[in-house]
């Protein structure tokens, strides 16, 4: 797989910077981004409100699109959503103004802009309009959520987008807020291991290969955890990485949990985790048929993939482990 750096969007994975204090210790970035996800959920609500759509289901268009805009590196022409429409899609591909805010005519060319912050103008810079317009694209086959499924795949022909969308719903929809971007070691700090950045060195069981991870070594039995709140997209066996867990988070980013001697009775796939919570535990599993172990030390191999739509890749989770793990220590000493 190719690979890609680990920067991100606001909200989505905070730069590795540390932030401008405040005169009270606590970080400035951290009040900030509090108050963006009120005022983006409180944004939501009202086009709930306006539309009949879950507002969790619309704060998880917006946030898939925001994973897209980083992945594909585009921007959009306004700061309240992250919902990227083009300007033909806006105003209608035969509109020969392509900067038409003319509701009655963008819809007589078959465009999707539509005014939803009330001022007369269908905007595509207004990021209320802009939200509320893909609300009614929607809304076009109904409001059942069967209906919604099919509205995202008309609009994005694309399978993978909308089992990501309806995965971000259903992540909001359990913890009610936004705010769900911190993040945990994948092991107990008290734990004994020890790490080092091992991504991109060769491998050779299976074929010649790179590492697409970090090796974490430790003891048999040591507790492995979810960094992340995200839901367990995979469970099961893979002859490279024995019993293994995918976790999808709201980065859009796959979190691969490989050579685990089991799994945590409390979890299964499908289910939603938040960070901190145990997925199963250290072990020396894979590199065969299922059950096979002991072929090498136990660890746990920890992968990042980032999705860009149609497919993932890998990038170097070692600085976020360091990262995190740092973050942890520091909420452990307030």
């Amino acid at each position: 797989m190719a690979t890609i750096c680990g920067t991100v969007l606001l909200g989505v994975w905070p730069a590795q910077a540390a932030p401008e204090k405040k005169a009270n210790n606590a970080p400035a970035e951290t009040k900030s981004m509090k108050a963006i996800f009120a005022e983006r959920k409180d944004t939501f609500e009202k086009v709930s409100a306006l539309t009949g759509i879950p507002w969790y289901y619309l704060a998880a268009v917006d946030q898939y699109e925001r994973t897209i805009n980083l992945a594909k590196k585009r921007t959009v022409d306004n700061t309240t959503t992250g919902i990227y429409i083009t300007e033909l899609q806006w105003c209608g591909m035969m509109n020969p103004d392509h900067e038409d805010t003319v509701e009655a005519s963008i819809a007589l060319f078959d465009g999707m802009g539509r005014d939803g912050s009330g001022d007369g103008l269908a905007d595509r810079k207004n990021g209320l309009d802009v939200l509320y317009s893909m609300a009614m694209y929607m809304l076009k086959r109904g409001t059942a959520q069967e209906d919604l499924r099919i509205g995202l795949w008309e609009y994005y022909q694309n399978t993978r987008s909308v089992e990501r969308i309806q995965q971000f719903a259903g992540i909001y929809s359990k913890f009610d807020t936004l705010d769900l971007h911190e993040h945990t070691f994948v092991m107990p700090l008290k734990a004994d291991y020890t790490y080092r950045s091992t991504w991109g060195a060769s491998r050779g069981w299976g074929g010649f290969r790179i590492h697409e991870g970090t090796d974490l070594f430790a003891g048999y039995g040591v507790p492995v955890r979810s960094a992340t709140y995200g839901i367990i997209e995979v469970m099961g066996w893979n002859p490279y990485g024995g019993w293994r867990v995918g976790i999808r988070d709201l980065s859009n980013v796959y979190h691969y949990f490989a050579h685990l001697s089991g799994y945590s009775k409390e979890v299964k796939q499908g289910d939603i985790v938040k960070p901190g919570q145990v997925i199963g535990w250290v072990g020396s599993s894979g590199y065969g048929k299922p059950g096979t172990s002991g072929k090498f030390p136990p660890h746990l191999h920890y992968g990042l993939y980032r999705d860009n739509g149609l497919t993932d890749w890998s990038f170097d989770p070692y600085p976020f482990l360091r990262k995190w793990e740092r973050e942890e220590r520091l909420r452990s000493k307030k």
